[in-house]
Formats: structure tokens, sequence, C-alpha cells
């Protein structure tokens, strides 16, 4: 199984996504450090949101196979610049969050994610557990 590290601003769903990847209850929790257990990295959005912690995830992103972007459909804007999928130097996905939510713009987050390089972009909701499987499923082929 591929190991991934998901990255985006605080509020964008990254360890609500990794509970209902692991099939654990959903109990909103901060991510205080990056959370290296098993195959999923779990970042702090301050480290995506401001210039001083950003090195950090350059480095921990060389220990992962994919590197995720998550935005929230309910975003209002993007913190990742286009055209930053290539740095990585691994694949990169986009995983646009909260599609259940009332407000939500999947369509507008995944084009966010298409313009920085994404590719596969996987529509989520961990409540529903939309698009969870076809995340999993990709994690888990070779």
């Amino acid at each position: 199984m591929k190991k991934i590290i998901f990255m985006g601003k605080s509020g964008s769903g990254k360890t609500t996504l990794i509970e209902a990847l692991r099939g654990e209850k959903l109990v909103y929790r901060k991510t205080q450090c990056i959370d290296y257990s098993d195959q999923f990295m779990d970042t702090p959005g301050e480290y995506a949101e401001g210039n001083d912690l950003g090195g950090a995830l350059a480095v921990y992103s060389y220990e992962a196979d994919v590197v995720g972007l998550v935005i929230s459909a309910t975003d209002e804007f993007c913190i990742f610049p286009p055209a930053c999928a290539p740095v990585a130097n691994r694949p990169v996905v986009g995983v646009v969050t909260k599609c259940d939510e009332g407000e939500a713009r999947p369509e507008l987050a995944a084009m966010r994610l298409e313009l920085c390089g994404c590719d596969p972009i996987f529509y989520t909701s961990a409540k529903t557990r939309e698009g969870i499987d076809a995340l999993l499923e990709y994690l888990n082929t070779p």
C-alpha cells in the first residue's frame, strides 16, 4: 500500500479524511505536528499556510509515495500555486473534501487542483464516505 502525505490549509478536512480512510469514528481534533503513522501522514494546516514551516512539508513529502493536496469544497480560496505538483517529484493527487456540505462547490475546488497539476482528483465526504473507497483503491494499486 502506498504511503501518502496530505497537505492543505487548516480546516480543509485532512485529519477527518484520514479517520474515514482508517474506518475510525469521526472525531474533530487539531493536528499539532506531523503525524507520521501507518500509511497516512497528517500535517498541520499552518505548515502549508506560512513560509516558516513549508520546508518541513517538502522534507516529509520525500517519505511518502504520493502527495495529496487537500481542498475543501467549501473553501473560498486555494493556498496552492498553479503548476506546483511537478515540484514534488512523485505522484500528486487532489482530494476535494466536504462535498456533502450545503454550500459546497466541488467543481471549483477540483478546477483549482487541476491547475496545480493534480491527477487524479478524488471527490470525498468523510460523513457519507463518498470517494473514500476510490481513494483507498488508488492507494492499494501497485
